[in-house]
């Protein structure tokens, strides 16, 4: 167990570090395309479930459901997606990408498939299984759920 205070041995802090150094790429990566990592992750969440809820899609890019109204306006004003004036018999609005939203995100995944592969050059296939296992049971802790294995 590490002392309190030492954060050279806190997977926690390491954690952290790693994200931030994540989001820092990822945010290079993005630039030319003129997007946020909050735009490419709801352009990327939209890509593979079509239709979903501005409130859902918050939740899958851990952004607030108000962040999200100016994802999306953002986004829309682009033509990179299209919402409905009125939602059908008081729906949720269903948000779609349009044929330049598809295109972008293309660019856009190429781009991050790029910076995660730096970032994990130099793990193993087997290193990389256990980390994403073990990062997927740390959360799934710490939101309460079980965990396996």
């Amino acid at each position: 167990m590490r002392q309190v205070g030492d954060l050279s041995a806190s997977v926690g802090y390491a954690m952290k570090e790693a994200a931030s150094a994540l989001r820092s790429a990822m945010d290079d990566a993005l630039r030319p395309l003129d997007l946020s990592v909050s735009q490419y992750s709801s352009l990327e969440v939209l890509g593979q479930r079509p239709g979903i809820s501005a409130a859902e899609l918050a939740r899958r890019t851990f952004v607030t459901r108000q962040s999200m109204h100016g994802v999306l306006t953002g986004l829309a004003a682009r033509g990179l997606l299209t919402r409905p004036d009125a939602a059908p018999q008081g729906r949720a609005l269903p948000t779609e990408l349009t044929a330049a939203g598809r295109d972008l995100l293309r660019q856009a995944s190429r781009a991050v498939a790029e910076v995660e592969s730096r970032m994990v050059e130099g793990l193993s296939a087997e290193d990389l299984r256990r980390l994403h296992g073990d990062l997927v049971r740390c959360a799934e802790t710490l939101r309460g759920g079980t965990t396996t294995g």
